[in-house]
């Protein structure tokens, strides 16, 4: 398994390089405080410019639903990953609306916080150091799940082998400020974050 999801796209010159190295997932940001938001409609020009074999991922933390549904109809994403303190309730109310997978992120500093993370009705899980802290978090603290999770928080291209090698094979390997120049995708970084993770898939049949 072992995806790639590179995110807090926002440029054309960006689109262009996910088209070329061909990472699993992309991911708009759409939190308003974030230095990567980005507004629907320009998520949604972007989309279209990129290759459909790439699927797309909303960010968002506490909007209210009706703006999860707006920024979906907007941009045409694939998923929505919550970042923020939405409960099992707003889940349910979500599905009702939006018919895309789920990924619920968690912030993780103990043991415990894993484990409660897993018991979530979302899709998928997210374990992170924080809403892009950009900083990683004791990735043994992870334990054994069969629930498929993305593994985000200060991945790197030096750093995602060994967060491999330590925990119980991630779903997908979500990087964002570790593969950027000046605060755009830089072409090299991102490839070579890519690279690293096919390569420990291939030595360890993952």
């Amino acid at each position: 398994m072992a995806k790639v999801k590179i995110c807090g796209i926002s440029h054309e010159i960006e689109i262009g390089i996910m088209n070329e190295l061909r990472p699993d997932y992309i991911g708009f940001v759409f939190v308003p405080r974030s230095k990567r938001f980005i507004a629907p409609e320009h998520a949604g020009h972007l989309r279209a410019k990129l290759n459909p074999a790439i699927k797309t991922i909303g960010v968002f933390s506490n909007a209210s639903l009706n703006t999860v549904a707006m920024c979906v109809e907007t941009s045409g994403i694939d998923f929505i990953q919550l970042h923020g303190d939405e409960t099992r309730e707003y889940i349910a109310s979500l599905r009702e609306l939006i018919h895309c997978p789920i990924i619920k992120a968690f912030k993780v500093k103990r043991a415990i916080d894993a484990e409660r993370a897993m018991n979530t009705p979302a899709d998928y899980v997210m374990l992170d150091s924080g809403e892009g802290s950009g900083k990683t978090f004791d990735w043994s603290l992870i334990g054994n799940t069969s629930r498929r999770y993305f593994l985000a928080g200060g991945l790197t291209p030096e750093n995602v082998q060994q967060a491999l090698s330590i925990t119980p094979q991630p779903y997908c390997l979500d990087v964002s400020t570790g593969v950027e120049s000046n605060r755009l995708k830089d072409y090299r970084k991102v490839m070579k974050f890519i690279l690293a993770v096919r390569e420990f898939k291939k030595k360890n049949a993952i």
